[in-house]
């Protein structure tokens, strides 16, 4: 005998329109015993989503777009129940779902909303495309979901994100850039570190991936802002537009060294936007969005460059210490043929997209100096050669 949820799914999930999503939701409203198994079903359309290749800060992320926040909550709550199943979960897993939005409850006053909710979220759930797959998925082995790391990696990374955190927090610029610099170059020396020993053991790893949110507005630049600061740290990146994330391909060091940065170059450009803004206020001139939108393409452009120029410089000085050149320079360039080659088999076609032109000069002026004061491009260095804090 058909169940309710099953009635209520074929009536909402394959007919388009407001209608067709009041009949399933009063089905299920009129239902209340029929509630477990309409959680269970929705679980399956979240289980579906892995093996789409969707993540979970993915999912909730296209569902926050598509839909809404409380549908977004919504999938949150389904993701943590569905995942709850595994023994096991890779570490990029669990650290997103730490940051998933807190459960919804299920007992609803308004039944007949909330199952609208439910089904309207599995009406997008059934309809996904599927993504690229990056990473282990939830419920593989556990030795596919752990890498032997270097022997000072938890202390170097808990002191890359303390540093970063206080150039998110500091109000002088100055400091924030020298923390920033200092981040950049211990996230340099840690890829390092990691290459060589790879490299002396033997290591078999290979280049794994990962997914960022480019989220609106101003994704365009903040989109160029990302690669450039995956291409810093050795990694390749591929922006997709309309699903609103950039997968970034490279070692697990460099990964994590990308998700860390880009973060907290978010955070730093929307502090310096937002004193730029007070201060044109102050000076009685109304900011728009353009100026919004020219700050963050002339904070993007500025960085990439730095960065750019940076990013040789700081492996080389950091290097020296670290190996001879005739030992690592080979070594590096066996890591970046290696993230090439599997960038190019994840994305055998990819398209260039032309950028939107600025024309508010006063922000694009404000975003290159906030740049400058954000300079990530490696250690700075004084005139005898010492690394200046």
């Amino acid at each position: 005998m058909e169940s309710v949820i099953d009635r209520a799914c074929a009536a909402a999930l394959y007919v388009a329109g407001d209608a067709a999503l009041d009949t399933g939701a009063s089905l299920l409203a009129a239902a209340p015993e029929a509630d477990a198994e309409a959680h269970r079903r929705g679980e399956e359309f979240v289980r579906r989503a892995w093996d789409r290749g969707w993540h979970p800060a993915d999912l909730v992320r296209f569902v926050r777009h598509e839909l809404d926040e409380p549908r977004a909550a919504l999938a949150a709550t389904l993701i943590a129940a569905e995942t709850a199943r595994y023994a096991e979960l890779p570490p990029r897993w669990r650290r997103q779902l730490a940051e998933l939005p807190a459960p919804v409850p299920r007992n609803r006053p308004d039944r007949f909303r909330y199952a609208g909710d439910l089904l309207e979220l599995y009406r997008l759930l059934l309809r996904l495309p599927a993504i690229e797959p990056v990473g282990p998925p939830p419920g593989a082995a556990a030795d596919h979901l752990h890498r032997p790391p270097a022997a000072d990696e938890p202390r170097m990374l808990t002191r890359i994100r303390a540093l970063l955190a206080k150039a998110e927090a500091t109000g002088f610029p100055e400091e924030a850039e020298a923390l920033t610099t200092k981040a950049q170059e211990l996230m340099a020396r840690h890829s390092i570190d990691e290459a060589l020993l790879a490299a002396r053991t033997h290591s078999r790893e290979t280049p794994g991936a990962c997914r960022i949110g480019v989220e609106p507005p101003y994704e365009s630049a903040k989109a160029i802002l990302l690669d450039a600061v995956a291409s810093a740290n050795r990694c390749r990146a591929v922006w997709n537009d309309d699903l609103g994330f950039t997968t970034v391909v490279g070692f697990e060091p460099d990964l994590d060294a990308v998700e860390l940065l880009f973060t907290s170059l978010l955070v730093q450009g929307t502090a310096a936007m937002t004193r730029a803004e007070a201060g044109q206020r102050a000076g009685g001139r109304k900011r728009t969005k353009t100026f919004r939108q020219a700050f963050w393409m002339g904070y993007a452009q500025r960085l990439g460059r730095r960065l750019a120029d940076g990013a040789e410089r700081a492996a080389a000085a950091d290097g020296a210490d670290a190996a001879p050149a005739g030992e690592l320079l080979p070594v590096l360039a066996a890591r970046d043929v290696a993230v090439t080659d599997t960038a190019g088999r994840m994305f055998p076609r990819t398209t260039t997209t032309r950028v939107r032109g600025v024309t508010d000069l006063d922000g694009w002026t404000h975003g290159t100096e906030a740049a400058e004061r954000a300079r990530t491009g490696g250690p700075r260095r004084g005139p005898d050669g010492e690394l200046l804090a």
